[in-house]
């Protein structure tokens, strides 16, 4: 049974790289959505839900409390403790897991087909009646305190959520989604049940589902997972675009190095310029090697081994943002390149063939992302959550292709923003006022 599994993850769902894929809408028996596509030739399904909020439905003097909970959801439900629980799942050939994150917590499940209902018990069980022990809860804490403790002294991580407190001052994203050592040492376990009930919310949940499934039996598991939980009760965070003042902020730490982490405010994902702003993007910091501050600051002038750009669109904030390090004695030297590739990208420094070659690559990239059930449960519950239509994946490349030049200066000129930048610099910099 084992081996049938490992052969069915190994194989996923075969989906030839120019081939429309079916989404199917289900719509369960008490009226609950789901997006599913059907693939039989293997007798396997995977099955993903997403539920809004995570971290962000943390309390402000109790970060990290949801990322604590769902990390003990497999430690023991109902009857079931910890070892008896994944004893459970294994005997099954099944897998249930859960992850949290800033927007929100997932819950991811594989199945054979003939194990399926009973591994679907397995994770309603641990999503409905997780036992929470207090043997499980300090064993857990103590892992996640000595994880952040080390996390503490790491300057990447440093930049970042001096970054984020700048730009997201009073605002759920300002606090580390997974806490901090003070905060996660001090929740307890009538907080832990309180995330528990603030994190999972039926009206507030995304489901998708890829393999040997039809809509008649998902539909029914739907209602399954969703039926005994509660409608919303936590308050969600109001949209915030990330709004530090212009400057720069330096952070002492020792080092040969520093850590340059930069950005200013970014694009809502449902804002109809986020795909030319995406695509910009890529040509910009997104690309890899092939990306214009890669070529600019690395290839040049060897000043980092590498550097980024993303558009951290997120449900409730956006920034347009980007990380390096340096060498201490060229930090100066390197965040006025910075600025000086903001201002190249502001005055439609992009060309044509900058353009023409990051759509062949998109394109091209786009269908192998589509490699497995697991993969594809998983993008229909994103393009849920992120309010997608149900033929995004069908009409994505035509999207990409359909930007021009024009776009994506327009897009620029409204996104780039050099006078706006706000930089932290976490090392013992040299070259910066």
């Amino acid at each position: 049974m084992r081996l049938l599994l490992s052969l069915a993850l190994a194989l996923g769902l075969a989906t030839p790289a120019l081939a429309t894929i079916d989404i199917q809408p289900v719509t369960s028996p008490q009226g609950r959505s789901a997006w599913l596509v059907e693939e039989h030739s293997i007798p396997f399904v995977s099955i993903e839900v997403i539920f809004a909020g995570g971290a962000s439905v943390d309390p402000a003097d109790r970060a990290g409390a949801v990322a604590l909970m769902t990390a003990l959801l497999n430690e023991g439900a109902g009857d079931l403790d910890s070892q008896g629980y994944a004893a459970a799942l294994e005997s099954l050939a099944g897998s249930v897991s859960f992850d949290s994150g800033r927007d929100q917590v997932s819950m991811t499940i594989r199945a054979l087909t003939e194990n399926r209902d009973q591994v679907v018990d397995l994770a309603i069980l641990a999503l409905t009646e997780a036992r929470f022990d207090d043997q499980s809860i300090d064993r857990v804490r103590a892992q996640m305190v000595a994880s952040l403790e080390r996390s503490a002294r790491d300057p990447n991580t440093i930049a970042q959520q001096v970054y984020a407190e700048l730009g997201y001052d009073g605002h759920a994203y300002a606090r580390a989604s997974d806490g901090t050592p003070d905060s996660v040492a001090l929740i307890t376990r009538d907080e832990i049940l309180d995330a528990h009930r603030a994190a999972f919310s039926s009206d507030l949940a995304y489901i998708g589902a890829a393999g040997d499934i039809t809509a008649e039996d998902l539909g029914l598991i739907v209602d399954r997972i969703l039926g005994d939980l509660p409608a919303a009760n936590a308050p969600l965070p109001m949209y915030r675009s990330y709004a530090a003042e212009p400057g720069v902020t330096i952070v002492d730490h020792p080092g040969p190095q520093s850590v340059i982490q930069f950005g200013h405010a970014g694009i809502p994902w449902n804002d109809d310029d986020f795909m030319p702003a995406y695509i910009l993007n890529e040509i910009f910091g997104g690309g890899g090697f092939n990306s214009r501050l890669m070529t600019e600051i690395r290839e040049e002038r060897g000043l980092t081994y590498g550097i980024y750009t993303s558009l951290a669109s997120f449900r409730f904030g956006d920034s347009f943002v980007g990380r390096f390090s340096t060498a201490n004695e060229t930090a100066g030297e390197a965040l006025a390149l910075v600025r000086e590739q903001f201002e190249w990208l502001a005055n439609g420094g992009i060309t044509q063939e900058d353009l023409s070659r990051a759509q062949t690559y998109l394109t091209g990239a786009y269908p192998l992302r589509f490699d497995g059930n697991e993969s594809i449960a998983s993008i229909l519950a994103s393009m849920q959550f992120q309010s997608f239509p149900l033929d995004y994946v069908n009409v994505r490349n035509d999207l990409v292709r359909a930007v021009t030049l024009d776009d994506i200066q327009r897009v620029a000129a409204r996104l780039a923003a050099p006078e706006a930048l706000r930089f932290v610099v976490v090392g013992q910099p040299q070259g910066i006022e």
